[in-house]
């Protein structure tokens, strides 16, 4: 049944993934936001949205109240609202940019959810097969190399709004996206430490990752390395805070200094692109933790997809393994998407001297120390 996609022309291929890419990113986002106004309603002791209905389902008893509480029909009328209200374009702003500045907040969010493995079956022979647009063994790199430039796009609306609060927080945002970048990057070197054998040739896919927490590695395999590696998956969540803007790390938003940011002179259609992107790129940095730290779809630590599969008896049938992994990926997901609303409602937004303060002085020594250590610790278990 996979192999039929396969068989297409490599144009249509491209097409079809285009198409999906934004058929699920544009919903899930969108969802993203609702969640968070649910969970922050849940959270400070009020209902949230739930007044939109549409009046056809509102007739149906029990089931319209019921799903007009849930606020359901919030995410429909939000995008219609976003779509079809008056676009405003200040005239003291450099037209161009500040239009192509919510374009290219978009493109990093949909092209690295290319190479982010999301799910996996096994084919006849045993073997794993990943469900990803383009498994790539660099993947984690393009994943890097792609969402740093995410950054470009608030520097951009900053800039061409020609105002000085929206140019102050495109500033933040660079400031703090090159300080935890480093942090983030040397919290995953110890996972490639260990996964990549001597002798054999390095890697650094996802996929690789997910298949050594399955049980198939040396050294610990099977473990996942979210409890092999408690801090490299700390500060790894924390720098995935301050890449995506969230909250205690929106310095680039700040409404308590900046009014809005970066986005004070948009609106409408614009203005949503911007949290889109936002949201994308929580979804991404939340599946690439789960992948290196969580086990990626495996169900449970020491439980890996095939022995699951195996009780279940799905191990002939591919589209329900399939399934089955997505879904155990998804509900990792949807939890990390939930802590990141949790700590936005829980915790107090840092001033700028913190954030910098914390990323230089805190984050940076302790993930070169856990660099060091694992290291050592990996060299010592080869020689032995």
């Amino acid at each position: 049944m996979f192999d039929f996609f396969f068989q297409l022309h490599p144009v249509i291929q491209g097409t079809a993934k285009g198409l999906a890419v934004i058929l699920v990113i544009f919903p899930f986002a969108g969802a993203c936001s609702l969640a968070e106004r649910k969970v922050s309603a849940w959270m400070q002791g009020r209902p949230g949205p739930n007044r939109a209905i549409v009046p056809w389902i509102a007739w149906v008893p029990f089931l319209g109240k019921f799903l007009q509480r849930l606020g359901v029909f919030h995410l429909m009328a939000d995008g219609a609202k976003f779509l079809f209200k008056e676009e405003p374009l200040p005239g003291h702003v450099n037209k161009l940019y500040f239009v192509l500045a919510p374009v290219v907040a978009m493109m990093p969010a949909f092209t690295t959810v290319a190479v982010v493995p999301f799910g996996a079956y096994f084919d006849p022979a045993g073997r794993l097969i990943p469900l990803a647009l383009a498994n790539v063994d660099v993947g984690l790199l393009a994943v890097f190399a792609v969402s740093s430039l995410g950054v470009y796009s608030l520097i951009l609306a900053g800039w061409a709004s020609n105002s000085k609060y929206p140019f102050l927080g495109g500033v933040r945002a660079s400031a703090q996206l090159i300080s935890y970048e480093l942090s983030m990057t040397l919290s995953v070197l110890p996972v490639f430490l260990w996964i990549n054998a001597p002798g054999q040739p390095g890697t650094m896919s996802l996929v690789k990752a997910v298949e050594f927490q399955s049980g198939a590695g040396l050294h610990w395999s099977g473990v996942w390395f979210g409890f092999l590696m408690p801090l490299s998956a700390l500060i790894f969540l924390v720098s995935l805070y301050a890449e995506t803007n969230r909250h205690p790390f929106d310095m680039a938003e700040s409404e308590s200094d900046l009014v809005g940011g970066f986005h004070t002179e948009y609106g409408a259609f614009k203005w949503s692109l911007f949290f889109v992107a936002e949201y994308s790129h929580m979804i991404i940095g939340s599946g690439v933790f789960t992948l290196l730290f969580l086990g990626g779809w495996n169900p449970l630590p020491g439980l890996p997809l095939a022995t699951v599969a195996g009780w279940l008896g799905l191990a002939g049938t591919p589209l329900l393994v399939a399934l089955l992994s997505l879904a155990v990926f998804l509900g990792k997901i949807v939890f990390l998407l939930f802590l990141f609303m949790w700590v936005r409602w829980t915790v107090p937004r840092f001033r700028y001297d913190q954030v910098m303060k914390l990323g230089w002085q805190k984050l940076l020594p302790l993930s070169i120390a856990n660099l060091v250590f694992y290291a050592l610790g990996i060299a010592f278990l080869e020689r032995g």
